[in-house]
């Protein structure tokens, strides 16, 4: 019995980050992607001794995490007001933030225009390089939904980043 507490305590010490960083980029909000992960880490315990066996932990994780997103689509929606756009504090610094740290944030606003669907699938399909075939399965969609969901985000975010050539790593 402590032997297997200890292998998912080394699993959850290993792979939080990463569940992390997708959870983020599905939820576009710091406190949902880490409910998302709380939520997803609770129900792969809870099948633990199933999945360690097959070596495919993380795997279950991540699926739970895409199908706790798919449901909250699904809930009624409540109507959140944002106060207005954050100032920038770019100048507070006096200008020496990296260019690296500017792209991520145009392009994690970007994102936050998306819609939650459409958000997930250009999460799966560009920053975690699944299939289309993969990433409905996961979303528990059709391909047609991932296809469609696809090229509506890729649509509004050429609109909302014009130059997306800006956002390519340095040679």
């Amino acid at each position: 019995m402590e032997d297997t507490e200890a292998d998912f305590a080394e699993f959850v010490r290993s792979r939080t980050h990463s569940l992390l960083r997708s959870a983020f980029l599905l939820t576009g909000d710091q406190y949902l992607a880490e409910d998302l992960v709380q939520e997803a880490l609770a129900r792969t315990h809870r099948s633990w001794g199933r999945l360690e066996r097959a070596g495919n932990a993380e795997a279950y994780a991540r699926k739970v995490m895409y199908h706790a997103q798919v449901s909250f689509w699904r809930r009624g929606k409540v109507a959140e007001v944002m106060p207005g756009e954050l100032p920038d504090r770019s100048d507070a610094h006096g200008g020496d933030q990296a260019d690296a740290s500017a792209q991520r944030i145009v392009l994690r606003n970007a994102l936050l225009q998306l819609s939650a669907k459409q958000r997930a699938v250009i999460v799966l399909r560009f920053f975690e390089d699944h299939t289309e075939a993969e990433s409905a399965e996961l979303l528990g969609v059709s391909v047609n939904t991932v296809k469609t969901q696809c090229a509506r985000g890729l649509t509004k975010l050429r609109t909302l980043l014009p130059d997306m050539r800006s956002l390519e790593a340095p040679a």
